[in-house]
């Protein structure tokens, strides 16, 4: 058996998963645990954030937004589970692929997950991109075009394109491979190839890195465009309107931002690895780094959720008065010294104002006698 593990078909000499030992495999299956269950928690709360959002704005603009949010937090959960769970299968039978899947259909199974999930994410955070564009560059087109139905046809639209990517080596008879590490399955990189192996992975990392340039430049302009909108509101008679528009859109924008580069920088190697690797043969280092880059990848779907769990207006304002409180210490006290020096100038003006006789028949106020002063400061004294 353990000659049939080295003996993968498409895998290099050497880097089977024979040599790794047990306590590697039961780091891999930890690490898979852990992975898995903080994915689906996070993913959970950020989903309930943005249900409550939801509910809370019935903003046109931020509803589209918050809608194609909820999906891509869905997405990133569903793979989660669905891939965590195949992962747990596979290590639980010691990646024996010929004992438990010899007909490799789960394998194919695998393989469609990992690309569905992988590049769901991708097109959806392109797609949410565009639509803050519009949003805060052409509001009223987007106003009358895109409301809360074009967005789930939206949504489905780009979750069908994925499915049609994840199935589309199936449907040329170019099955799924075992990957050399055989814990994963994914297109065919290894081993005698033609042009429709090499389509599969090429259209999928195009799609993804053309959603990539596609979330930059969109959320470039779109940064741009609200950076000259509030120079233009400071001359604006409805300055406290276009300041409250402005802000949603800033928190988006935020958002978009993070998630913008979180997946550069989690999916951008993996993409242009499996890019290299479908156009020219490498050596093993070449395979090694591509496990590395999909562990890389599968933490995207774990930092996304956090991005609208904390980049939030009402998180970021407790943290901006909490960080005021730990070293704001100067501006308060002069706060504190202004108040105080007005309330004993009020109270002072009060207690000469409530005296008629400290006022002479012209209108001029008479010097008072040195003990009322006193009686008079003593008060603000003890304040």
């Amino acid at each position: 058996m353990t000659h049939n593990r080295s003996s993968e078909p498409g895998c290099l000499p050497g880097g089977s998963a024979s040599n790794s030992t047990r306590g590697q495999a039961e780091v891999s299956v930890m690490s898979s645990i852990i992975s898995m269950s903080v994915g689906i928690l996070s993913n959970t709360l950020a989903l309930f954030i943005l249900v409550k959002a939801y509910q809370r704005f019935r903003l046109k603009s931020k509803a589209c937004f918050l809608l194609l949010a909820s999906g891509l937090v869905i997405t990133d959960c569903l793979g989660h589970l669905i891939n965590g769970s195949l992962v747990f299968y596979v290590y639980s039978y010691h990646k024996d692929w010929e004992a438990f899947d010899p007909k490799r259909i789960l394998c194919g199974v695998f393989g469609a997950s990992m690309v569905f999930f992988g590049l769901s994410p991708l097109l959806l955070g392109g797609v949410m991109a565009v639509e803050r564009y519009l949003g805060v560059t052409h509001p009223f087109f987007h106003s009358a075009v895109i409301a809360s139905r074009h967005t789930k046809t939206l949504m489905g639209s780009t979750w069908l394109l994925a499915l049609f990517v994840a199935l589309l080596p199936i449907l040329l008879c170019r099955p799924y491979q075992v990957q050399c590490s055989r814990s994963w399955c994914f297109f065919r990189l290894v081993g005698a190839r033609d042009w429709r192996d090499a389509l599969s992975p090429v259209l999928f990392a195009t799609l993804g890195l053309l959603a990539l340039f596609v979330s930059i430049v969109c959320n470039a302009m779109t940064g741009f465009a609200l950076l000259q909108s509030r120079q233009r509101s400071h001359r604006d008679r409805h300055h406290h309107h276009r300041r409250k528009s402005s802000a949603h859109h800033s928190e988006m924008i935020y958002q978009l931002l993070v998630i913008m580069i979180v997946s550069c920088v989690c999916w951008g190697p993996f993409l242009v690895n499996v890019i290299i690797l479908s156009i020219n043969d490498q050596d093993q280092r070449a395979y090694t780094r591509m496990l590395l880059t999909v562990r890389m990848a599968t933490w995207n779907q774990i930092l996304d959720p956090w991005v609208y769990i904390l980049l939030r207006k009402a998180v970021l304002k407790k943290l901006f008065v909490f960080t005021h409180r730990c070293f704001g210490t100067r501006p308060k006290q002069l706060y504190s010294w202004r108040c105080v020096t007005l309330m004993r100038s009020v109270e002072i003006s009060t207690s000469v104002i409530s005296r008629p006789g400290s006022f002479s028949p012209e209108g001029g106020a008479l010097p008072e006698p040195h003990h009322h002063a006193q009686s008079a400061v003593r008060p603000a004294n003890r304040i």
